[in-house]
């Protein structure tokens, strides 16, 4: 049972973390269900939609269509992922630079699907670039579980994700290569290979054999489009801000086709997150 004064965008975000909880507990028997805020009766069905009696503000609308299909989404493993790219699709400049490409509420948005993950995987070379924490630090959440593929090995251990303990970490490698119990403070899983890239069917299986169903992939652009191209993602998110940056990273790069009826073309959804659009690709 949730209890507020009004229905505010801190008591929505609290309705959606306590749909969350539901799932993980118990996702047979968790939906539908009935929450009280305020007073206010907030029905949720079984895929994540609702109602009220009262309309609530247009930013709490927002909120609860965005996020409750999200956090109401059972199935192992369940992965989805995240870039943030300008008009002209780059992610990054060319020297690397990415702070910031979308604005703070794309920003905030990462930090509340990190709170919905039980994990958050990154690519090795985003790691190398940004030496991100990934925890929850905008929002009310605990942190998901941090994981990285690094095919070799590459990254150095004193990077913080290995170092800081903030939140236990995974790094899962090639299975042909050396195999160290641990890096730094991250276990090392050992998957094996799929062409010059890591099996994302393994990785998302031994995820799902440690309880981490629900996976957010923050980047970068190579290990987003390896997971699209191998069929791992149920949602792909594309944030794109009115920015034109004319060289730099590509967002989404796949095997070239010759016909465009061989793209993909998913069913989709969009928000307006400030001043940038995020399009959510349902890809499953």
């Amino acid at each position: 049972m949730i209890a507020a004064e009004i229905l505010d965008e801190a008591a929505a975000w609290a309705a959606i973390q306590t749909v969350r909880a539901r799932m993980q507990r118990r996702p047979a028997e968790a939906l539908p269900v009935f929450l009280d805020i305020g007073g206010r009766n907030l029905e949720i069905d079984a895929a994540g939609g609702w109602s009220m009696r009262q309309r609530p503000s247009e930013r709490v609308r927002q909120l609860l269509d965005l996020y409750l299909p999200l956090a109401a989404c059972a199935g192992a493993p369940f992965i989805v992922a995240h870039l943030g790219q300008s008009l002209d699709g780059r992610i990054a400049a060319a020297n690397g630079a990415s702070r910031w490409v979308t604005g703070p509420e794309d920003v905030l948005h990462n930090h509340r699907m990190r709170a919905l993950a039980d994990a958050v995987l990154v690519g090795a070379e985003t790691v190398r670039r940004d030496d991100p924490q990934l925890t929850v630090r905008r929002c009310t959440g605990a942190n998901p579980v941090r994981v990285v593929i690094d095919p070799s090995l590459s990254l150095d251990e004193g990077c913080g994700l290995f170092a800081d303990g903030a939140a236990p970490t995974l790094i899962f490698a090639a299975e042909d290569g050396r195999r160290p119990a641990r890096h730094g403070l991250a276990e090392t899983v050992f998957v094996p290979r799929r062409g010059e890239a890591l099996c994302c069917a393994a990785i998302a299986a031994a995820l799902t054999a440690r309880g981490l169903d629900w996976v957010f992939v923050e980047g970068g652009g190579v290990t987003v489009s390896r997971l699209l191209e191998q069929g791992a993602l149920d949602r792909l998110q594309i944030t794109i801000s009115p920015l034109i940056i004319g060289s730099g990273r590509p967002g989404i790069a796949l095997p070239e086709i010759a016909d465009l009826a061989h793209g993909l073309r998913p069913k989709t959804r969009r928000f307006e997150l400030g001043e940038d659009l995020m399009i959510e690709c349902l890809l499953k």
